[in-house]
Protein backbone atom coordinates (compact mmCIF):
# COMPACT_ATOMS: atom_id res chain seq x y z
CA UNK A 1 0.00 0.00 0.00
CA UNK A 2 1.60 3.49 -1.15
CA UNK A 3 0.85 5.57 2.23
CA UNK A 4 3.05 8.50 0.64
CA UNK A 5 0.69 8.52 -2.47
CA UNK A 6 -2.40 8.69 0.08
CA UNK A 7 -1.24 11.38 1.43
CA UNK A 8 0.00 13.30 -1.16
CA UNK A 9 -3.63 12.95 -3.20
CA UNK A 10 -5.68 12.87 0.50
CA UNK A 11 -6.35 17.12 0.08
CA UNK A 12 -7.55 16.70 -2.97
CA UNK A 13 -10.17 13.60 -1.62
CA UNK A 14 -11.11 16.11 1.23
CA UNK A 15 -12.15 18.50 -1.04
CA UNK A 16 -14.08 16.32 -3.32
CA UNK A 17 -16.12 14.68 -0.13
CA UNK A 18 -17.18 18.99 0.72
CA UNK A 19 -18.97 18.20 -2.76
CA UNK A 20 -20.43 14.75 -1.39
CA UNK A 21 -21.34 16.93 1.71
CA UNK A 22 -22.85 19.53 -0.34
CA UNK A 23 -24.69 17.15 -2.52
CA UNK A 24 -26.19 14.87 0.50
CA UNK A 25 -27.92 17.95 2.16
CA UNK A 26 -29.30 19.56 -0.92
CA UNK A 27 -30.66 16.34 -1.92
CA UNK A 28 -32.13 15.56 1.20
CA UNK A 29 -33.82 18.39 1.58
CA UNK A 30 -35.53 18.22 -2.07
CA UNK A 31 -36.16 14.11 -1.22
CA UNK A 32 -38.08 15.63 1.81
CA UNK A 33 -40.16 18.40 -0.20
CA UNK A 34 -41.06 15.44 -2.74
CA UNK A 35 -41.57 12.77 -0.43
CA UNK A 36 -44.10 15.11 1.92
CA UNK A 37 -45.96 16.06 -1.83
CA UNK A 38 -45.93 12.49 -2.50
CA UNK A 39 -47.28 11.37 0.93
CA UNK A 40 -49.78 14.66 1.02
CA UNK A 41 -51.44 13.05 -2.91
CA UNK A 42 -50.80 9.63 -2.02
CA UNK A 43 -53.38 10.63 1.39
CA UNK A 44 -55.23 12.91 -0.43
CA UNK A 45 -59.18 12.23 -0.71
CA UNK A 46 -59.14 13.24 -4.09
CA UNK A 47 -58.70 10.70 -6.54
CA UNK A 48 -56.78 12.21 -9.30
CA UNK A 49 -54.15 13.18 -6.59
CA UNK A 50 -53.61 9.42 -5.26
CA UNK A 51 -53.18 8.52 -8.89
CA UNK A 52 -50.41 10.75 -9.18
CA UNK A 53 -49.12 9.85 -6.55
CA UNK A 54 -49.20 6.71 -6.73
CA UNK A 55 -48.06 7.04 -10.50
CA UNK A 56 -44.32 8.78 -9.17
CA UNK A 57 -43.64 6.15 -6.37
CA UNK A 58 -44.29 3.33 -9.14
CA UNK A 59 -42.41 4.53 -11.47
CA UNK A 60 -39.45 6.27 -9.43
CA UNK A 61 -39.30 3.00 -7.37
CA UNK A 62 -39.23 0.71 -10.79
CA UNK A 63 -36.58 2.10 -12.76
CA UNK A 64 -32.79 2.58 -11.92
CA UNK A 65 -31.73 5.64 -10.11
CA UNK A 66 -28.91 6.00 -12.69
CA UNK A 67 -31.35 5.74 -15.73
CA UNK A 68 -33.15 8.91 -14.05
CA UNK A 69 -29.88 10.36 -14.00
CA UNK A 70 -29.13 9.62 -17.14
CA UNK A 71 -32.68 10.34 -18.74
CA UNK A 72 -32.64 14.31 -16.93
CA UNK A 73 -29.06 15.33 -17.70
CA UNK A 74 -28.08 13.84 -21.46
CA UNK A 75 -31.73 13.76 -22.22
CA UNK A 76 -33.08 16.73 -21.18
CA UNK A 77 -31.54 19.04 -23.74
CA UNK A 78 -33.83 17.35 -26.41
CA UNK A 79 -36.99 18.29 -24.28
CA UNK A 80 -35.53 22.02 -23.36
CA UNK A 81 -34.35 21.36 -20.02
CA UNK A 82 -30.57 22.20 -19.82
CA UNK A 83 -28.80 21.38 -16.49
CA UNK A 84 -24.97 20.93 -15.31
CA UNK A 85 -24.29 17.95 -13.93
CA UNK A 86 -24.35 19.15 -10.50
CA UNK A 87 -28.05 20.45 -11.00
CA UNK A 88 -28.83 17.08 -12.29
CA UNK A 89 -27.54 14.75 -9.80
CA UNK A 90 -29.26 16.80 -7.18
CA UNK A 91 -32.68 17.40 -8.60
CA UNK A 92 -32.29 13.68 -9.61
CA UNK A 93 -31.25 12.12 -6.58
CA UNK A 94 -33.69 13.97 -4.65
CA UNK A 95 -36.45 13.46 -6.87
CA UNK A 96 -35.66 9.40 -6.21
CA UNK A 97 -35.05 9.18 -3.02
CA UNK A 98 -37.99 11.01 -2.30
CA UNK A 99 -40.52 8.41 -3.68
CA UNK A 100 -38.58 6.01 -1.20
CA UNK A 101 -39.61 9.25 1.63
CA UNK A 102 -43.43 9.33 0.18
CA UNK A 103 -44.44 5.82 1.84
CA UNK A 104 -41.61 6.25 4.77
CA UNK A 105 -44.03 9.51 5.55
CA UNK A 106 -47.28 7.84 4.48
CA UNK A 107 -46.45 4.69 6.72
CA UNK A 108 -45.86 6.76 9.46
CA UNK A 109 -48.72 8.88 9.25
CA UNK A 110 -50.99 5.56 8.56
CA UNK A 111 -49.63 4.07 11.84
CA UNK A 112 -51.29 6.55 14.38
CA UNK A 113 -54.48 5.24 15.57
CA UNK A 114 -57.42 6.39 13.76
CA UNK A 115 -59.40 6.73 17.46
CA UNK A 116 -56.54 10.09 17.17
CA UNK A 117 -57.90 11.71 14.56
CA UNK A 118 -61.65 10.91 15.52
CA UNK A 119 -60.80 12.50 19.34
CA UNK A 120 -59.55 15.48 17.51
CA UNK A 121 -62.47 15.94 15.05
CA UNK A 122 -64.79 16.19 18.10
CA UNK A 123 -62.83 18.24 20.13
CA UNK A 124 -64.01 20.61 16.76
CA UNK A 125 -60.88 20.84 14.82
CA UNK A 126 -60.84 20.49 11.24
CA UNK A 127 -59.38 17.69 8.80
CA UNK A 128 -56.63 20.20 8.32
CA UNK A 129 -55.67 20.94 11.81
CA UNK A 130 -56.57 17.50 13.41
CA UNK A 131 -53.42 16.82 10.71
CA UNK A 132 -51.42 19.35 11.34
CA UNK A 133 -51.67 19.42 15.69
CA UNK A 134 -52.72 15.76 16.14
CA UNK A 135 -51.55 12.99 13.46
CA UNK A 136 -48.34 15.05 12.05
CA UNK A 137 -46.09 15.39 15.74
CA UNK A 138 -47.05 11.91 16.59
CA UNK A 139 -45.93 10.33 13.22
CA UNK A 140 -42.69 12.72 12.94
CA UNK A 141 -41.75 10.79 15.50
CA UNK A 142 -41.84 7.42 13.95
CA UNK A 143 -40.57 8.90 10.78
CA UNK A 144 -36.98 9.58 11.99
CA UNK A 145 -35.38 6.33 12.09
CA UNK A 146 -36.78 5.28 8.82
CA UNK A 147 -36.14 8.64 7.04
CA UNK A 148 -32.50 8.10 8.16
CA UNK A 149 -32.35 4.79 6.74
CA UNK A 150 -33.24 6.74 3.72
CA UNK A 151 -30.98 9.34 4.11
CA UNK A 152 -27.94 7.16 4.77
CA UNK A 153 -28.96 5.23 1.45
CA UNK A 154 -28.64 8.34 0.02
CA UNK A 155 -25.49 9.30 0.87
CA UNK A 156 -24.13 6.05 -0.55
CA UNK A 157 -25.80 6.43 -3.76
CA UNK A 158 -24.42 10.11 -4.58
CA UNK A 159 -21.54 7.81 -6.34
CA UNK A 160 -23.85 7.20 -9.26
CA UNK A 161 -23.09 11.05 -10.12
CA UNK A 162 -19.64 10.45 -10.87
CA UNK A 163 -21.28 8.68 -13.75
CA UNK A 164 -22.39 12.62 -14.96
CA UNK A 165 -19.08 13.57 -14.42
CA UNK A 166 -19.83 15.32 -10.79
CA UNK A 167 -16.47 15.93 -8.83
CA UNK A 168 -17.13 14.07 -5.71
CA UNK A 169 -15.74 11.23 -4.41
CA UNK A 170 -16.20 8.55 -6.42
CA UNK A 171 -15.21 10.94 -9.54
CA UNK A 172 -11.86 11.62 -8.09
CA UNK A 173 -11.41 8.07 -7.06
CA UNK A 174 -11.57 7.35 -10.71
CA UNK A 175 -9.55 10.14 -11.97
CA UNK A 176 -6.79 9.37 -9.99
CA UNK A 177 -6.78 5.77 -10.47
CA UNK A 178 -6.29 6.47 -14.34
CA UNK A 179 -3.02 8.29 -13.21
CA UNK A 180 -1.58 6.32 -10.75
CA UNK A 181 -3.28 2.33 -11.21
CA UNK A 182 -3.42 2.60 -7.77
CA UNK A 183 -7.31 1.61 -7.46
CA UNK A 184 -6.80 -0.04 -3.99
CA UNK A 185 -5.35 3.16 -2.48
CA UNK A 186 -7.95 5.44 -4.31
CA UNK A 187 -10.77 3.92 -3.28
CA UNK A 188 -9.90 3.01 0.13
CA UNK A 189 -9.53 6.87 0.90
CA UNK A 190 -12.94 7.33 -0.61
CA UNK A 191 -14.44 4.47 1.11
CA UNK A 192 -12.80 6.12 4.67
CA UNK A 193 -13.97 9.75 3.68
CA UNK A 194 -17.94 7.93 2.84
CA UNK A 195 -17.83 6.24 6.49
CA UNK A 196 -17.16 9.16 7.93
CA UNK A 197 -19.97 11.17 6.84
CA UNK A 198 -22.05 8.26 6.94
CA UNK A 199 -21.29 7.84 10.69
CA UNK A 200 -21.96 11.44 11.95
CA UNK A 201 -24.98 11.70 9.54
CA UNK A 202 -25.87 8.74 11.78
CA UNK A 203 -25.15 10.32 15.29
CA UNK A 204 -27.17 13.02 14.24
CA UNK A 205 -30.42 10.82 13.48
CA UNK A 206 -30.07 8.98 16.20
CA UNK A 207 -29.61 12.37 18.87
CA UNK A 208 -32.66 13.69 17.00
CA UNK A 209 -34.24 10.43 17.61
CA UNK A 210 -33.96 9.99 21.35
CA UNK A 211 -34.82 14.52 21.45
CA UNK A 212 -38.17 12.89 19.76
CA UNK A 213 -38.59 10.30 22.41
CA UNK A 214 -38.21 12.68 25.15
CA UNK A 215 -40.78 14.91 24.34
Amino acid sequence: MDVELMLKVYPFFVKAAWVTIQLSVLTTILGLICGSLGAAARLSRLRLFRIIGAAYVSFIRGTPALIQLFILYFGGPQVGIQLDAFEAGVIGLGVNIGAYMTETIRGAIIAIDKGQAEAARTLGMSRYQSMRYVILPQAARLMIRPLGVNINALIKGTALVAAISVIELTYTAQRYIGSTYKPFEMFLISGVLYMIIIYVTGRGIAWLDRKARIV
